[in-house]
């Protein structure tokens, strides 16, 4: 019998449900896989071989947390481990129970530091899904040392300077897994979506992972490009003072991310993983303004992509219209093959039989290296250099 995958996947964002999904759909189909998450509805369609176990959130309130527990000190060794909550003690033991049962040949963490150390303790292997972002203490850097793999769901060309030796020499690069881009070219796009074909268009694209891109940086920029159309898609936060002009549209979430994208003539975007691997694989002048996330984790990739030379990163919003045209001016110069080179479009697929065979080898009887057989001894007496005395 084949043992199964275990997978936990964080229910923040989109893009760990997208590249779950995308691997475990690209294991072989007798390999069964069971998704833990704290929700079911994140994931697109999903193998036959691949079931969801719901399990509560690790970090969101019910309601019935004592109050007692709640400033006792976390060790270092943790990051989010408050004490008393009954829906953690019930999702830990949820996974536990099915080490015990499932016997898994291995167990894939993304993202938690938490459960990476929990499989190591339960005695099954594990693998941990690495992130941007300075994850140097010591939760991250245990959960990372005890796994048998690491994937990172980003190009070599982006790692980020100070990882380890030991952590770079078991990392798995899958650039772009999750993000499937059907080629289409800019008036193919706006023709699908209904936008003007000889106008100028900026297209801003925010994340699921935060509160959204504040609004009044954007009429900002809208409002120094009179003839330009600004389009939004996802969330935006707005605010009382935004004084949006008439060439901005907020269009909010919508189903076909990609196309708008390849409408653009240029692109704002937040550092998400899922928006940043889309809008490499399509190619625009590019800026990046990277959100607040836990340990600086877009901060970090807007910067490794802006040292690759594929975006123009701003460690903040313009607060001026001059800011926005220097940015402009920058992005224009970016050479689109740099940002092409961050996507692989079989980087499921070459996940997957790199996890597969992680397992495998995992449960695999050690191959001992015998020393060569030594040379059969020679029956013949070699001649003697010494003589008798007379």
């Amino acid at each position: 019998m084949t043992r199964p995958i275990g997978y936990f996947v964080h229910h923040q964002g989109r893009g760990h449900a997208e590249r779950a999904a995308a691997i475990v759909n690209a294991l072989p189909a007798d390999r069964p896989v069971v998704l833990f998450s704290a929700r079911a509805d994140i994931f697109p369609p999903l193998a036959s071989n691949v079931t969801i176990r719901t399990i509560p959130s690790l970090f969101e309130v019910t309601g019935d947390e004592p109050t007692g527990l709640a400033n006792v000190r976390t060790p270092s060794s943790l990051h989010c481990a408050p004490l008393g909550w009954k829906s953690i003690t019930h999702a830990v033991a949820t996974i536990a129970s099915w080490f015990d049962a499932a016997r898994p040949a291995l167990f894939v963490t993304d993202v938690s530091a938490e459960l990476a150390l929990l499989a190591r303790i339960a005695s099954v292997p594990c693998v941990s899904v690495l992130q941007h972002g300075d994850r140097s203490d010591a939760g991250h850097m245990a959960a990372y040392e005890s796994a048998l793999g690491i994937l990172a769901p980003y190009s070599a060309s982006l790692e980020q300077p100070g990882r380890p030796d030991w952590m770079l020499a078991k990392t798995h690069y899958a650039p772009g897994v999750g993000v499937k881009i059907d080629p289409i070219d800019r008036s193919a796009a706006r023709t699908a979506l209904g936008l003007p074909l000889d106008a100028e268009i900026v297209v801003v694209v925010a994340g699921g992972g935060g509160n959204g891109t504040p609004a009044t940086p954007l009429t900002l920029g809208a409002r120094a490009e009179p003839d330009t159309l600004w389009l939004t898609i996802g969330a935006v936060e707005q605010e009382w003072h935004a004084t949006a002009p008439g060439n901005l549209r907020h269009l909010g979430w919508v189903d076909t991310p990609a196309l708008y994208i390849a409408a653009a003539d240029r692109v704002v975007s937040s550092a998400g993983n899922t928006t940043v691997h889309m809008i490499a694989a399509i190619g625009r002048p590019w800026i990046v303004v990277p959100e607040w996330r836990y340990f600086d984790e877009q901060l970090w990739k807007a910067r490794t992509l802006d040292q690759a030379g594929a975006a123009i990163m701003l460690e903040h919003w313009p607060s001026h219209a001059g800011a926005w045209m220097d940015a402009w001016t920058r992005a224009a110069t970016l050479e689109l093959s740099r940002q092409h080179a961050l996507y692989a479009a079989d980087a499921a697929q070459n996940a997957a039989s790199w996890l597969a065979k992680v397992a495998d080898d995992a449960w695999a009887q050690p191959v001992v290296a015998l020393p060569p057989d030594p040379a059969p001894a020679s029956t013949e007496l070699a001649p003697s250099t010494h003589h008798a005395k007379a």
